[in-house]
């Protein structure tokens, strides 16, 4: 049963499907509308008495949803700073002693964060000296008298993760519509600097840094600070970015670690003796999940140290010699110390539940405990504290429409299955009531590396509405994904849509088996690499009744030529564009559409600098030329993925009219 009169209508507004939809996300989010109904960045409070966080609060489904300054407390929640709708506010962090929250404001210039102080007590605000572009993250100081400041320029680009696209969305500065766009490579707008705040003085300065791009940066001792940083603010660069000791008169910029992968998540003991950084095969900036590097300065010496078979994707001193690690292993997430002095490493905790967001992530205390916001498929949203290895509930998100969404969206389960090559894969299955067998969407996640986990909105937006539908959905972690060690993860680099092909199709192949899957209604779809891969699986098998590739890479010889990270691409294919031979011409879903029988929705947003909307456009044409049907969607406004209302809607109904069509759940 199909939803929409036409799939390639351009306004679907008074369809019933985008009705039903909205109806869909309306009982989700409405409940809760004014209120606070989600968190991120968890702030731990130095007596371990409260979790400062910044608060999803939403007053309609309009836009991309605004954060508060909010605490947790065992009183409940509090939202720390007056309501101001239009403001949104981010990345708070205590002061050592507890007593100021420093966090980001756009309150002066909306999608321009600057530094804002609160009285930890009162909510008092007050504001500091604005600095020359968008406040990214900040740090305290140990003795809390200055506040490290991560400043992009209006310019730069966003990582894949975070939506690509400029730092700074909206409108065009007031300039005529008629005014181009224009490219000239790498300009002033488009560097990451460190700035630092005297909270005494009130004043604030950018550090010399001499053509060095600061991708992160922590404390590292009380007068300088360890970066990861490259020649280059290009997204491209952070591919082979190094860590480097940079003192505050900037007068040395000593390298510490010269990596042959990616880096993330440096952190320094209070002294700065010791330091510490992930590595790791990556595929987008913010989603490093890898080994853990220890360099002792006074020593001299580097080493990887061992996680528990933890892919490390937190890092977080706790004193001179322990070291906290948050990470995943398969489709756990676990938390561990390392004590730097006695070489040993202890796992804390271990959890089929998780953390944070795109991947886990908490705030330490000097005794181990650590905030967090925990979750599940079947966990709302929590403010919790881990403390000796189980997790404290101080206020959950919870609300009616969260409830009804539990009941309505089915349940997860752990899947393993086994390659044709013997290895094991292993994903999450989410599937409504019932002894099916249902029809089935393949949900392939992106990066390649990254991994799907069991959080409360697991696969994106969409996947409770599938489930609500009678769809199940397979959300598989192929080799290529995090948690299960860096041969694993790099078994994709040099062969994209190989083996890891194989990967899903014997997953679809072993729930077929099993009595879930109907072998005539299965269905595929995924963003970024998961687009990838949506319109690669679909060349090479004709299983699949209908697909919906979504910011989908489709020629890999163009991707490179119009994408903001054109290494990543060569690191991929472990080869290079010129040629009219080699991999990215085999490996490009669109020099074989003509075997498509597919019916392919395509999906893509116009501001995606990292997988450009060219590339949908690219193979929709492809495929109607091969006399498939093929419809291309490109929201305006958009990066890598749709992210804001009423855009999500849309999407939801054209996905469901879709696959509606082609595997209908009824």
């Amino acid at each position: 049963m199909t939803g929409l009169p036409d799939p390639g209508a351009r306004d679907i507004r008074g369809s019933a499907e985008f009705e039903r939809v909205a109806q869909f996300y309306r009982r989700w989010h409405a409940p809760a509308f004014g209120a606070v109904s989600g968190a991120m960045s968890p702030a731990a409070s130095p007596d371990g008495l409260a979790i400062a966080f910044a608060g999803e609060v939403r007053t309609d489904l309009e836009g991309r949803p605004r954060f508060r300054l909010c605490l947790a407390e065992r009183s409940g929640i509090r939202q720390l700073t007056g309501p101001h709708p239009e403001v949104d506010e981010r990345n708070p962090q205590y002061c050592p002693d507890g007593r100021t929250i420093a966090f980001t404001s756009d309150r002066e210039t909306p999608g321009v964060q600057q530094l804002a102080l609160a009285d930890a007590a009162s909510g008092q605000v007050q504001d500091a000296p604005a600095v020359d572009g968008t406040v990214e993250y900040l740090r305290w100081s140990p003795d809390g008298a200055r506040i490290l400041l991560g400043v992009a320029g209006l310019g730069a680009d966003l990582a894949g993760g975070e939506g690509s696209g400029s730092v700074v969305r909206g409108g065009r500065d007031g300039l005529p519509a008629w005014v181009p766009e224009v490219d000239s490579g790498v300009s002033g707008e488009h560097w990451r600097s460190i700035w630092i705040y005297d909270v005494a003085g009130r004043s604030v300065e950018r550090l010399p840094l001499g053509g060095l791009n600061v991708w992160e940066s922590v404390w590292c001792g009380p007068d300088a600070v360890l970066a990861v940083t490259s020649p280059s603010p290009g997204e491209g660069a952070w591919y082979t970015a190094d860590l480097r000791r940079i003192e505050l008169t900037g007068a040395s910029a000593e390298l510490v670690h010269e990596p042959d992968r990616q880096l993330g998540w440096p952190a320094a003991s209070p002294s700065g003796r010791r330091r510490a950084v992930v590595e790791a095969c990556s595929s987008d900036r913010w989603v490093v999940a890898g080994d853990v590097v220890v360099i002792d300065a006074q020593r001299g010496t580097a080493a990887k140290i061992s996680t528990a078979d933890v892919d490390v994707t937190h890092l977080q001193w706790l004193d001179e010699s322990r070291l906290a690690f948050l990470g995943m292993r398969g489709l756990e997430t676990v938390a561990g110390t390392y004590d730097a002095r006695s070489g040993e490493t202890t796992e804390t905790w271990s959890s089929a539940a998780t953390c944070g967001d795109r991947y886990p992530v908490a705030s330490f205390l000097p005794d181990g405990s650590a905030a967090m916001v925990h979750s599940s498929y079947s966990v709302f949203p929590e403010l919790a504290w881990l403390r000796e290895g189980k997790v404290e509930t101080v206020a959950s998100l919870r609300h009616e429409g969260s409830d009804h969404l539990g009941e309505v969206a089915g349940r997860v389960e752990p899947v393993r299955w086994t390659a044709p090559d013997g290895t094991e894969i292993e994903g999450l299955l989410c599937k409504p009531a019932g002894p099916g067998p249902f029809p089935l969407v393949v949900n392939v996640h992106g990066g390649p590396v990254w991994a799907w986990r069991n959080h409360w909105t697991l696969g994106g937006a969409y996947v409770r509405l599938f489930v609500s539908r009678g769809y199940a959905v397979l959300h598989p972690n192929p080799r290529g994904s995090s948690g299960r060690g860096q041969e694993f993860a790099e078994a994709v680099f040099g062969d994209p849509g190989g083996a890891d092909t194989h990967d899903y199709l014997s997953g679809i192949d072993a729930l077929v088996a099993r009595g879930v899957a109907d072998p005539q209604r299965i269905g595929v779809t995924g963003a970024s690499y998961g687009g990838y891969l949506s319109a690669w699986l679909i060349t090479q098998d004709r299983r699949f009744a209908a697909a919906a590739p979504i910011a989908p890479v489709t020629d890999w010889y163009s991707q490179h030529y119009t994408a903001n990270i054109p290494f990543f691409d060569e690191l991929l294919l472990a080869d290079r564009p010129q040629g009219t031979a080699g991999r990215y011409r085999e490996r490009s879903p669109v020099t074989f559409a003509d075997r498509v029988r597919t019916p392919t929705l395509l999906i893509a947003g116009a501001e995606d600098r990292c997988t450009p909307p060219g590339q949908a456009t690219e193979f929709h044409r492809a495929v109607l030329m091969a006399g498939v049907p093929s419809v291309c969607v490109i929201y305006p406004g958009e990066g890598h993925g749709i992210r804001s209302f009423p855009a999500i809607v849309d999407q939801g109904a054209r996905l469901l009219d879709w696959f509606g069509r082609y595997l209908p759940a009824s």
